[in-house]
Formats: C-alpha cells, sequence, structure tokens
C-alpha cells in the first residue's frame, strides 16, 4: 500500500499488513484530528519505506504528558504518522486517511469508546474498549510475534 500528504509532497509506502488498526475515540484525538476519532494503523519503522520528501517531525503535547512526534508534510502540514513514547521510533501510527487506498485498512479494535461521541455508532460486532485493552488478549499470533520481535530489538 502507498499513502502520502494531500500536496503529494511526502510519499510511502507500506510493507505487509498493520500490527492492528486503532479507531481510538478519546477526546485528545478527536481534537488533534479535528473529528469523532483517529483512525491509525500501526507498523514497524522499517515497514514504512520514504518514496518522496522526508516529513517534518512536531513535537506534541499528548493527553500522556509524555508527548508524541507527529510526522508532517513541510508544505501542506497534513499528518501522515505519529510516533509515541512507549515504542519511540520504532513503531509508526499511520494516519489511515493518508493511504491512497484507505478502505484496505479498516479498524480492528475501537478504544476509549468512554469518549466516543454519543452519535457515533460503532458495527455491530466491533471489539470495542471503554479504555484500553491487553494485547495478548486482542492482537492476532502472527500480529504478537512481529511485536515480539520489535521489543527485543528495541532492548538493543
Amino acid at each position: 500500500m502507498e499513502g502520502g500528504c494531500t500536496c503529494r509532497n511526502v510519499r510511502y509506502r507500506l510493507t505487509g499488513g498493520p500490527l492492528i488498526v486503532h479507531a481510538c475515540h478519546c477526546t485528545w484525538c478527536q481534537r488533534e484530528t479535528g473529528t469523532v476519532h483517529a483512525l491509525n494503523a500501526m507498523y514497524e519503522a522499517e515497514r514504512v519505506e520514504h518514496i518522496a520528501a522526508e516529513p517534518e517531525i512536531v513535537d506534541t503535547p499528548s493527553a500522556s504528558g509524555k508527548g508524541q512526534k507527529i510526522a508532517r508534510c513541510p508544505r501542506c502540514k497534513v499528518a501522515v504518522w505519529s510516533n509515541y513514547p512507549g515504542s519511540g521510533a520504532a513503531v509508526r501510527f499511520v494516519r489511515v486517511g493518508t493511504l491512497d487506498d484507505p478502505g484496505r485498512c479498516p479498524p480492528d479494535v475501537h478504544i476509549f469508546t468512554s469518549t466516543k461521541q454519543p452519535w457515533v455508532t460503532l458495527p455491530p460486532g466491533a471489539k470495542a474498549f471503554v479504555e484500553y485493552y491487553d494485547r495478548s488478549e486482542v492482537w492476532p499470533e502472527d500480529a504478537q510475534a512481529r511485536w515480539r520481535v520489535l521489543r527485543e530489538k528495541m532492548k538493543q
């Protein structure tokens, strides 16, 4: 899959499928994105290949107080992914809306639904959590295996 910003200055290519796709309904994501939730596909950084200009990295406050780094196009300022302190530069939370075909990455799980807008209706049978979840109970085994490899790399 490929994607990029609105002006097509920043372009990227993704290798394989995401670890998981989160629809985050927290109020922080609502404010940051200007919509009802953020839709992020989690990828190992080495699976995100830059095929055009590099994004600028903007340090941004977060609800945790630890901040996040948002990769934005230096021209049009569209956010293409974020990096959070828990996984640092190793994991990119790719904004699904920046994919050329965002329909290929529907949400696997809805998180922080305690603060979702009351008029947002989740699909029947959707995995949804009031806050967060236990990774070992939600992620498919192949994603958990990739995560274990990634955690070992982060220790080195």
